[in-house]
């Protein structure tokens, strides 16, 4: 689902709402939950999964086109957790190895 679609959706189930408000509300939320990953904090939605950045050093690497060793950056990742009622926490193949 895209953005347009999930504010679509939202404006069929909530005719009282106008398209500006339900995107307002959307983005507002994708906001808080940016900025609050941002400042290192975890996100967590009851029913839907957890949210958090994870910073992974830097390491050796191999290309496997050359075969020559080089070096990783270190990163930020962010490592999605499906809460127990999510879809995702169906298949034991979707969860991701931390």
């Amino acid at each position: 689902m895209i953005r347009s679609e999930l504010v679509q959706k939202l404006m069929d189930e909530n005719p009282h709402l106008t398209q500006s408000d339900v995107e307002r509300v959307i983005s507002t939320i994708f906001e808080e939950i940016i900025t609050t990953m941002s400042n290192g904090d975890r996100v967590e939605l009851r029913g839907f999964g957890a949210f958090s950045v994870k910073k992974r050093g830097s390491r050796k690497g191999r290309n496997p086109r050359r075969q020559d060793a080089s070096r990783t950056l270190s990163m930020a990742i962010t490592p999605d957790l499906p809460g127990e009622e999510s879809p995702w926490s169906l298949s034991p193949l979707s969860l991701p190895t931390l």
